[in-house]
């Protein structure tokens, strides 16, 4: 994690880092104002938290109420050696807590992260460097040995020189990648999370057998992603970038809208219009980018190439960013490789989907084929030992798809989860479903998955694919779990051999496509120096459904977005444009607003909490409509999952508006009681709420110009370096 030091007066520090601000000081007695706790207190202090932390998930994992439990921390300071302390950590327990989970209380505490990395002892590095943002060298701690070469299986290029070329490419651009996380519970699966130091929005998550297969996973996965522009494919850029020569890639045409909003020609073509617009409700309003929001310019689409002949097909940006999601994009040491891994998505995803959603039983692995694969059967065990019965089904559907399931249930929970992974090899199609199923999870985060069901609604409604999606944590059916397979056990193998084996398996995956009646659609990307490809099959690797595009278009934020940012300059006539909108477009009044108009607001301020029903009832209030207002305080403070100061604040607008809305009511007669049970400076913003002197309390002013919103300015300073890369490449090219 980067963390950054501001020098305030006197003795006062402030360190920066996510969204969080920690200011230092020090006591009076060494020359400080004593404002703030010291550098030091801070380290003692984290120690105490994380053994708390510990405790309360030990706790909460099993329902035990910890009210009643108290923890402190001394630290013992040897008098020979002020370095040398003993941190004594003791822990009060109430006497119905019985003895089994007395002990597990105490060992939890000896899990905690600060206490660990103290105890192995950090290495310290402290160097000299010309410029703090232009230094972007490599934070990645693994450093294969110069002379290793690992290879394995679907990989052109050594482990050793993946990640070398890789991590090179990123600090090239600019971008400073850490290693947030590391885990491994079980034995030959490994996972890691790594993230850009300055913009820890864009992230990703590594897999695999060994700590370098698991490397080279997560940067191949974050090459892929700035590619195909899918950190930022939610977010608005800014007025400077919709404007720009082009905006997403210099090869992006724009298409004017034709008339009475039809969809222009010379986007798509004759196979996937009738699968984006089976019912001819499809406008080319709906297809402007919600990153440019730049409707005067109108349609920005991108060029794919059709497998089929060759030809060059234009895609909406904001087609294939609503539909497809992450699915089908990845980056590789050659072309072949990265579209073998395309396809091998694309299979693992639609697969998957048909077996949840037809809740069909698949045939168990047999334990003499599974011995074949010694490592892979060191970890199921290592689950098992830990009390997780572990499913492994073939997913091949008879053979036909190189697909593979590992499946865990959690008999303490009564949840299940069920991992897919795909690959022409049915070893590391195996290896992956089992990577997969343990990606960045500890054991207490397999207490968090849901109960099968014989439900069908349930298994089919279209969000549960989403959450399947999205990290494999959707709801399975019991019928799963049957006996009786729908299909027979098939060792398949769709491997390649020899020098070709990508380059074959590829051909072997667009064969099925092709075998299936698919059009498949391929662009690739090599202007950031990786090459990176994405695949596109209509009707077939869609992620949500083609309904959105009309009905639940990211591109609505353009209702909205100047709008709301513009918030404190609108006078009444907009206000009450803005509420009207807000109430007519169907919005789940409890969505929040940072996702409807694509800003990264800072998560801790007001502003990353607003959703949509409290965004109105300011609007409400701004416009003096009380009554209205009043209602959905109401509501607010029903549902409310904000902070407790923003409750207490709703809290206190609620009985002011009570007693406004009474004609029997005076507020005089209650504004000192009020004060005393709120406070003046909570008082003070009500009361200033309702006689307009304050409006949209707790949101800062910001504009189309960003002003003040830090995380979403990083968002784009990291999405500048890609549009650099890609205006130098093309000027070097052309």
């Amino acid at each position: 994690m980067e963390i950054k030091v501001n020098f305030l007066d006197k003795l006062r520090l402030e360190a920066k880092f996510d969204d969080f601000t920690v200011v230092a000081d020090q006591p009076i007695r060494y020359k400080g104002d004593g404002s703030a706790p010291g550098p030091f207190d801070y380290f003692l202090a984290s120690s105490a938290l994380c053994a708390a932390y510990f405790v309360k998930l030990y706790c909460v994992t099993r329902n035990i109420p910890t009210e009643n439990i108290r923890l402190s921390q001394n630290n013992i300071v040897d008098p020979e050696n002020r370095y040398k302390q003993i941190f004594k950590i003791q822990v009060e327990l109430p006497a119905d807590i019985s003895a089994h989970d007395r002990q597990g209380i105490l060992r939890s505490i000896d899990r905690c992260t600060v206490k660990k990395v103290v105890q192995t002892g950090p290495d310290f590095v402290i160097e000299e460097v010309e410029n703090l943002d232009a230094d972007a060298q490599s934070l990645l701690t693994l450093k294969p040995a110069p002379d290793a070469s690992t290879y394995i299986l679907g990989k052109e290029l050594p482990l050793e020189q993946t990640i070398a070329n890789m991590s090179g490419l990123l600090a090239n651009l600019g971008m400073k990648i850490e290693i947030a996380s590391w885990r491994n519970i079980v034995p030959n699966v490994w996972s890691l999370h790594i993230r850009d130091a300055h913009s820890p929005m864009c992230f990703t998550n590594g897999k695999g057998a060994t700590k370098e297969s698991a490397l080279a996973s997560a940067l191949g996965e974050y090459i892929e992603r700035l590619n195909c522009n899918h950190f930022y494919s939610a977010s608005f850029w800014g007025e400077d970038i919709a404007n720009a020569e082009f905006v997403h890639y210099p090869n992006e045409r724009w298409f004017k809208p034709g008339r009475k909003d039809a969809l222009p020609a010379g986007i798509l073509d004759e196979h996937s219009r009738p699968v984006y617009d089976p019912d001819g409700e499809l406008r080319a309003s709906h297809l402007i980018d919600t990153n440019s929001g730049n409707a005067a310019r109108g349609i920005c689409a991108l060029p794919f190439v059709r497998q089929s002949d060759g030809e060059v097909v234009y895609f909406p940006v904001n087609l294939v960013d609503n539909l497809y999601g992450s699915n089908g994009m990845s980056a590789g040491n050659t072309l072949a490789e990265a579209q073998v891994q395309c396809l091998s998505e694309i299979f693992e995803r639609a697969v998957k989907r048909e077996i949840i959603e037809g809740e069909m039983t698949l045939p168990d692995v047999p334990q003499e084929v599974l011995e074949k694969y010694p490592r892979i059967l060191a970890g199921i065990k290592g689950l098992e030992e830990q009390g997780f019965p572990v499913l492994v089904k073939d997913a091949s559907l008879g053979g036909i798809y190189p697909v593979m399931c590992v499946t865990l249930m959690n008999p303490r929970t009564g949840g299940v989860f069920a991992s897919f992974g795909a690959h022409p090899s049915f070893e590391v199609a195996l290896e992956r479903s089992l990577t997969e199923l343990l990606q960045g999870r500890s054991f207490e985060g397999l207490n968090d998955l849901p109960q099968p069901t014989f439900a069908s609604h349930a298994v089919t409604e279209p969000n549960n694919f989403v959450e399947h999606f999205i990290d494999s944590s959707g709801v399975v059916s019991w019928r799963f779990f049957s006996a009786k397979a729908n299909f027979d056990f098939v060792e398949w193998d769709f491997s390649g051999q020899g020098e070709n084996s990508n380059a074959d398996e590829a051909a072997t995956l667009f064969g099925i496509l092709e075998e299936m009646g698919k059009e498949v659609y391929m662009a690739v990307y090599d202007q950031l120096g990786a090459v990176a490809c994405r695949i596109l099959v209509p009707g077939y690797s869609e992620i949500f459904p083609v309904e959105d595009l009309v009905w639940d278009n990211t591109n609505k934020a353009l209702l909205f977005r100047e709008d709301i940012l513009n918030l404190h300059r609108l006078d009444d006539a907009s206000l009450e444009a803005l509420l009207d909108r807000l109430n007519n477009n169907e919005l789940d009044e409890y969505s929040d607003i940072a996702t409807l108009i694509g800003i990264e607001f800072d998560e801790n301020t007001v502003w990353g909490q607003l959703n949509v029903l409290e965004l109105k009832l300011l609007i409400h209030l701004a416009l003096q409509q009380f009554e209205d207002a009043h209602e959905l305080v109401g509501a607010f403070l029903q549902y409310n999952d904000n902070t407790v100061e923003r409750g207490l604040f709703y809290q206190a607008l609620n009985v002011v508006l009570e007693v406004l809305l009474d004609d029997e009511l005076e507020l005089d007669d209650y504004v000192a009681n009020f004060r005393r049970m709120f406070g003046d400076a909570r008082m003070d913003a009500v009361l200033g709420s309702v006689d307009g002197t304050v409006r949209f309390h707790g949101l800062t002013p910001t504009s189309m110009k960003l002003e003040g919103l830090d995380r979403h300015r990083r968002l784009i300073d990291s999405y500048e370096k890609l549009h650099r890369a890609r205006a130098n490449a093309a000027a070097a090219a052309g």
